[in-house]
């Protein structure tokens, strides 16, 4: 995938660094930067999301299943067919198991984040917004107050776990929300009970 690519291009440019040509030591930086190597990480991601994601056949379950059963009505009748009849007939099938399928199939589960404001000051710091579900999984992180600052950040990322998975956190970014609540002024206690 990307990663390769990116690794190959890495491998390439080291060489060229060593030869000091013009600019091929900023671009090699560049490519190994940290926001690069995480915005990989999650095209890959939504990549192999939007290729695996399972689609329903039909939003009309609860249709198919009406016409089936007039197909089934002309067709010779056998007792299979009078069987499978029954069973799409039965309140149980059609209420219950196509009424939820069609619910689940018509509905759009996809995460969705709030709108940028469009009066961002050019001379405003970068910050991120991360969205990680976590299942009642350990976040895999480690949180403390900044000695100089006072605020709220990243102290450790545990490899394996799930903020090290996302590729999203890293050890000293600064917290300025969780779950919709502004971290500025609490305790890094209270921070991990809003976790």
């Amino acid at each position: 995938g990307v990663s390769h690519v990116l690794t190959l291009a890495l491998q390439e440019l080291s060489l060229l660094c060593k030869r000091d040509v013009n600019g091929v030591g900023m671009l090699y930086d560049l490519l190994r930067s940290r926001w690069l190597q995480a915005l990989l990480k999650i095209y890959e991601c939504l990549q192999h999301y939007l290729g695996k994601r399972p689609a329903p056949v039909t939003l009309q379950a609860r249709a198919l299943s009406r016409e089936v059963v007039e197909l089934l009505h002309e067709a010779p009748q056998s007792g299979e067919i009078k069987e499978l009849r029954r069973l799409l007939r039965s309140p149980h099938f059609k209420a219950a198991l196509l009424s939820a399928h069609d619910t689940v199939a018509q509905k759009d589960f996809e995460p969705t984040l709030p709108p940028l404001p469009d009066n961002i000051p050019e001379n405003e710091e970068a910050m991120r917004i991360v969205c990680l579900v976590k299942n009642n999984q350990p976040l895999g992180a480690t949180i403390k107050r900044h000695e100089i600052t006072g605020d709220i950040t990243v102290a450790r990322v545990i490899h394996g776990g799930l903020a090290d998975r996302s590729g999203l956190l890293y050890a000293g970014d600064k917290l300025v929300e969780v779950n919709g609540v502004p971290v500025e002024g609490l305790e890094p206690e209270q921070v991990i009970n809003i976790l």
